[in-house]
Order: structure tokens, then sequence, then C-alpha cells
């Protein structure tokens, strides 16, 4: 049952496969923004997988968020996910992001809760 309030964390360490320079967002060894909202999108679909139906998924459709601080390779990241409204099947989340020095991002996140076969027969 999806219950406003629920939360999740998805941690992660900055490593060469995870920066701008790897992932072509800029050229620099700093956390990308990209594999930041990446674990921002993991943690809330990990916050509401063990309260949909048997056969489901959520899907992630929006997010909003703003990279305020680089965080160096060896830093361990740490995405918070809190359901703040459920609208049918329209989920949607404040997500957070932070190092060992504090925030380092934040934002807004929807997600919808889809039929598995369903949205991948529409491929």
């Amino acid at each position: 049952m999806l219950e406003v309030g629920l939360k999740y964390e998805s941690t992660t360490t900055v490593g060469e496969k995870n920066t701008a320079a790897a992932l072509g967002s800029g050229d620099m060894a700093v956390f990308a923004t990209p594999a930041m909202v990446a674990l921002m999108e993991n943690a809330a679909m990990l916050c509401v997988a063990d309260h949909i139906a048997e056969g489901s998924a959520t899907v992630g459709t929006a997010i909003a968020t703003s990279h305020v601080k680089a965080s160096p390779v060896g830093a361990t990241i740490r995405a918070e996910a809190e359901l703040t409204e459920v609208d049918g099947r329209r989920l949607e989340f404040v997500v957070r992001a932070y190092d060992e020095r504090g925030l380092i991002g934040e934002g807004r996140h929807t997600r919808f809760v889809v039929d598995r076969e369903r949205f991948l027969g529409k491929l």
C-alpha cells in the first residue's frame, strides 16, 4: 500500500565511471549530475517497489533538481527519496543527495505506476 511518508536511501561511491568527465556532462573528475539524478531516481523507485502490485513497476516521467556542490572521486553519495503525494497512479517525491560534507543536490521527482507487460508491449 502506497502511503505518503515512505522513505528510501540509495548510495554509491564516486568512481571513474560516474564522473562528469566519464559521462560527458562535463570535463572534470567530479560526481556527474546525470549520476546524481540516476541515484535519486533509484531511491524513489525502490522506495515504493515493495508497495505496488505484483506485475507493476514505476517509471520516471519528470525530475527537477539542482546540483549545488561538487563531490570528488572517493566520496560516498547518499540519495534520499520521500513519497509526498499519491494521486492515482502518479507518485510525487522529494529527493535529496548528500556526500560526507552535506547536501549536494535536491529536487522533485514524478513517477507513474504501470503494468510491466502493457508498458513494454507498447514499445
